[in-house]
């Protein structure tokens, strides 16, 4: 059937699409040591989750969905720019953004 005019198909791609670039974001954030790149799979997971509700809204017909990754974009920038100016605090202090160095902000 062609996915044009079979909306419920291309809804199953884009929910598959969230779910692996979903999963690659909790990967990177349980595995990776580096600071800035758990804070990317943070955002990855932000926007997996952003492309599901964008592609269950238009499923759907309604824009609640547009609506909610409207704020959760905002939610977003606010985030990176408090973890990043975290970072570059840190990064002053220690000279290192690796995790397993933050044991030493400990008081």
């Amino acid at each position: 059937m062609n996915p044009i005019t079979n909306p419920e198909s291309t809804t199953n791609w884009y929910l598959f699409l969230s779910c692996l670039l979903f999963s690659i974001g909790v990967m990177g954030v349980l595995f990776r040591k580096n600071a800035l790149i758990i804070l990317m799979c943070i955002e990855l997971m932000l926007n997996a989750v952003n492309l599901l509700l964008v592609s269950f809204s238009a499923y759907s017909g309604n824009t609640d969905g547009q609506t909610f990754v409207f704020f959760i974009m905002v939610v977003a920038a606010a985030e990176v720019a408090v973890g990043l100016a975290l970072m570059v605090s840190i990064y002053r202090n220690i000279g290192s953004i690796d995790i397993q160095s933050l044991n030493k902000l400990k008081w």
